[in-house]
């Protein structure tokens, strides 16, 4: 394992990357690599964390590969001490794959053909420049299969191309020149104008490939994939044939057009192929890599969102025809009473059956899904509440259905309300993304939660990797009641997964609630390992331990006990009494174990312990006076949240059941490279509406100067 490769990629010192890594190897996760172990990683956070696992993983597939290599060309008695060394001593795939080119077992080429035909001599002759007149020189060769001096000839330039190809300089200078100046174009395909019109802006385009940014380039891909368009990677091709002249014409004048051509011919039928193929997959995995981000960052945001809190809610799916769903639902997210109705056609009952819930159960929120009749059904519920005077006491939300239709059929929620249909599932799912959204939104599968670009073109096996960590590092983040929470919230919890959650569930079910984080080591097959990487991620309430309910880890209980007794003190009243805490002095309890950073985060958790990070939710209203598109004008200034965040800018729903955009160039007045400089999910933004496009269903807004 290279070290001080994983160092440089990472950014971080090569001790750090040791440390770490051994963490890793030892079973630990990120979170409580972050959290817990700041000592041995010198105080690293996630992110970092996170890039030297991505780095030791790749290092650790180019080690496999290696392996495979060595071995591969050794049973063909060709591995020689000096190649051996040279493989031995490349770190990455690309550089393994040159060295492993002329060895690797292909299907039959021209160039095999041809050495079948007993060419190579003649290759060899004109590739070294030896031959003075390569016509007079292929005739020798002219017998069997070879019918003719042209047929010797072409033969002998089928070797050289390949030769060419699986030499490991010109690969590299063609490399390097697709890396400098290789242009990505796209053309329409023949016939496929009307039929691909939403690619119109690539039906003749071209850019660097170094500076077009992941949703252009996904954008592209999609339209060859689908048909659409044809795209190229190239640099200039006169410069890379010089690049390559310069390497292999030499010796004798008579061999440098049989060279030329032979050149030409590998550089467009192989090299150049090849290479575009591995600058395709280059620039589709660096554009994955953006999108990723986009999406894990906006997920992120999503999964953080403010909660409500363990309130007794009225969540309300809205509908026309069919009805608006209502459910009730106490602090825990338990669905008490389900009822639809008619607002819109029996406005009276509807209100008398709503007011009944709202008085019955001691509501003090109501949510309205923001699909169809949102806004209608909103400003229904907002008169009821004004009528009864209940606006201060009993808070309204406007909360995104995104997802909730998939929550509402999944196996997921047919086991929590098996009884229960599809409407009155997603009405509960709605409610509880208001009480606690990452409780809830863990249940779905993020892809369809509605934010990002192009989820569906990245690699889909990196985007899950990435999401899964993203909700890890969440709910690790904020932590998680152990007497409470779901299964579903539990499984990413440090050091558990599915099934040590569902053990978790099925032992509260049977034994009661966790009075302690001790007793978790009663849950059958949870060890002391993963009870070591789950512990401080876990709240109890009211448990026989103070420290329970707190992210100090329970291997450093006996810390905070010797700090309460240094002043003369339990540890509830550390906890407590700030005036306590004020006489600690960290530096005293350093050991070999236990350093300030860990001692640092141990105060700060005692001052506030199981602290959310998350802030409180707000209300919210959007304009009264705009319901659909056809409302708007341009120039109207309007509240709006902020729904989606991509490369090029922001979408804000403004209330008329489609969002628009704030195009990156009207974020600020300023130059933007990034929206998250600006804004984040959920924010609520003041926006300008500057163009309605309805035949296009765009709505463009600008932020600047507001």
């Amino acid at each position: 394992m290279n070290f001080a490769l994983i160092s440089n990629l990472a950014a971080v010192s090569e001790k750090q990357v040791r440390n770490t890594i051994q963490l890793f190897e030892e079973g630990a996760t990120l979170p409580f690599i972050a959290r817990y172990r700041k000592e041995a990683t010198g105080g690293l956070d996630e992110v970092q964390i996170g890039a030297i696992k991505e780095a030791w993983q790749k290092q650790q597939e180019v080690e496999k590969r290696r392996e495979a290599i060595l071995k591969s060309i050794e049973e063909q008695g060709k591995l020689t001490v000096e190649l051996k060394k040279q493989i031995e001593g490349v770190y990455s795939m690309v550089e393994l794959e040159d060295l492993y080119l002329p060895y690797k077992q292909k299907r039959k080429t021209r160039a095999s053909i041809a050495i079948e035909k007993g060419l190579e001599p003649l290759a060899r002759l004109i590739f070294t420049g030896k031959e003075n007149d390569p016509e007079k020189g292929a005739k020798v060769f002219v017998k069997g299969q070879v019918g003719s001096v042209d047929d010797a000839l072409q033969g002998a330039r089928d070797i050289i191309a390949e030769w060419v190809n699986e030499n490991q300089d010109a690969r590299g200078r063609i490399r390097n020149l697709f890396q400098r100046s290789a242009i990505i174009t796209s053309k329409v395909k023949k016939k496929k104008e009307e039929d691909g019109a939403k690619y119109r802006d690539y039906f003749e385009f071209s850019e660097p490939l170094s500076r077009i940014p992941s949703h252009r380039l996904l954008a592209l891909r999609r339209g060859e994939e689908e048909g659409f368009l044809s795209v190229d990677i190239s640099p200039d091709e006169d410069q890379a044939l010089q690049s390559l002249d310069r390497i292999f014409v030499r010796g004798s004048d008579a061999c440098k057009d049989q060279l030329e051509l032979a050149i030409e011919d590998g550089y467009k039928r192989l090299l150049k192929p090849s290479i575009e193929t591995e600058f395709s997959n280059l620039s589709k995995e660096k554009a994955d890599v953006a999108a990723i981000q986009i999406f894990t960052e906006n997920l992120r945001q999503l999964l953080l969102a403010s909660p409500l809190g363990q309130k007794n809610v009225i969540a309300i799916d809205p509908g026309y025809r069919t009805g608006c769903k209502v459910v009730v639902l106490d602090g825990q997210g338990n669905l008490l009473a389900d009822k639809v109705i008619y607002p819109f056609d029996r406005a009276q009952d509807s209100a008398a059956t709503l007011s009944g819930l709202i008085e019955k159960y001691g509501i003090e929120a109501v949510a309205v899904g923001n699909g169809t009749a949102g806004r209608e059904t909103e400003d229904f519920v907002r008169k009821l509440l004004e009528g009864a005077k209940l606006t201060d006491s009993v808070g309204l939300f406007m909360v995104s259905e995104q997802g909730a239709s998939i929550y509402s059929a999944s196996d997921v929620a047919r086991e929590e309300f098996p009884d229960k249909d599809v409407t009155v599932r997603g009405s509960v799912s709605i409610g509880r993304r208001l009480m606690d959204p990452l409780a809830e939104l863990v249940k779905i599968d993020p892809k369809s939660i509605g934010v990002g670009q192009y989820q569906h073109d990245v690699d889909q096996n990196s985007l899950k990797n990435a999401l899964d960590t993203v909700v890890e590092s969440c709910v690790n983040s904020v932590g998680v009641n152990l007497n409470t929470s779901s299964k579903h919230l539990l499984r990413y919890v440090s050091g558990l997964g599915p099934v040590l959650a569902q053990n978790i569930v099925d032992f509260r079910a049977k034994n009661g609630n966790f009075k302690s984080r001790q007793q978790l080591l009663k849950v059958p097959r949870l060890g002391a390992k993963a009870f070591e990487q789950a512990a401080g991620f876990l709240r109890i309430e009211n448990g026989t331990n103070p420290l329970d309910n707190s992210a100090v880890h329970p291997e450093s209980y006996p810390i905070v006990e010797r700090m309460a007794k240094d002043v003369n003190a339990n540890v509830k009243d550390l906890l407590q009494k700030s005036e306590l805490r004020k006489q600690l002095d960290p530096t005293r309890y350093i050991s070999s174990s236990i350093g300030l950073p860990t001692l640092k985060d141990i105060l700060q958790e005692l001052e506030k312990p199981s602290r959310d990070p998350r802030t409180p939710v707000k209300k919210f209203e959007f304009d009264s006076s705009v319901r659909k598109p056809e409302d708007l004008r341009v120039g109207m200034l309007l509240p709006g949240i902020v729904t989606n965040i991509t490369a090029f800018g922001a979408f804000v729903d403004i209330g008329v059941k489609q969002d628009g955009l704030v195009h990156l160039s009207q974020m600020a007045d300023r130059f933007v490279k990034d929206p998250n400089e600006i804004v984040k999910l959920q924010q609520i933004v003041n926006v300008k509406v500057t163009e309605v496009d309805l035949g296009r269903k765009r709505i463009a807004l600008s932020m600047k100067g507001i």
